[in-house]
């Protein structure tokens, strides 16, 4: 199985190749003319991603993250998600390589076949890096006012994070 799938991708290119030779176009303009486009978009985008992650290096060394997550942690109990988790579901929608982070150190601390580990480990597989998204994939097409959508997959974050603890206990306790 392994070798028919290192073969995959080279035999894509090559059909990719064929197929464009066979329409009649000029393949190797088409690839510079993508080239030189994806090279802006990331050129357009590097402002707002040094920004994003700026912010997010300040609230994970402020302590802001961790001031936050004490302060949910009574409501966190209530609906019967560890408190430890918090900084996970609090990190998750900004940043993925943070979230890892905390996952880690998580799983370390109380093994991944825990109930925090479990939790943090559905948390981490059913969430978004929401504002990493909105602004890779908005920044790209130039989209300045988000309307709905962020406030929508910021719902849908604090939803994975009340129901990985709920899934866990019902399911894995």
């Amino acid at each position: 199985m392994s070798q028919i799938g290192s073969y995959a991708l080279p035999v894509l290119l090559a059909a990719v190749l064929l197929h464009g030779l066979y329409k009649r176009v000029p393949v190797f303009d088409a690839f510079l003319n993508g080239a030189a486009t994806g090279l802006q978009t990331a050129v357009r985008l590097l402002p707002t991603l040094v920004g994003m992650l700026t912010a997010v290096a300040m609230l994970q060394t402020s302590g802001a993250v961790e001031l936050l997550a004490t302060a949910l942690a009574p409501v966190a109990s209530l609906i019967g998600l560890p408190a430890e988790v918090l900084p996970l579901a609090l990190i998750h929608p900004v940043s993925g390589s943070g979230a890892t982070a905390v996952l880690a150190d998580l799983l370390h601390r109380f093994g991944p076949d825990s109930v925090i580990g479990n939790v943090a480990s559905v948390m981490c597989g059913s969430g978004e890096t929401t504002l990493y998204a909105v602004t890779v994939y908005y920044g790209s097409c130039g989209v300045t006012r988000t309307r709905h959508t962020l406030v929508s997959a910021l719902a849908a974050d604090c939803a994975v994070a009340v129901l990985s603890g709920i899934g866990v206990r019902l399911l894995l306790a």
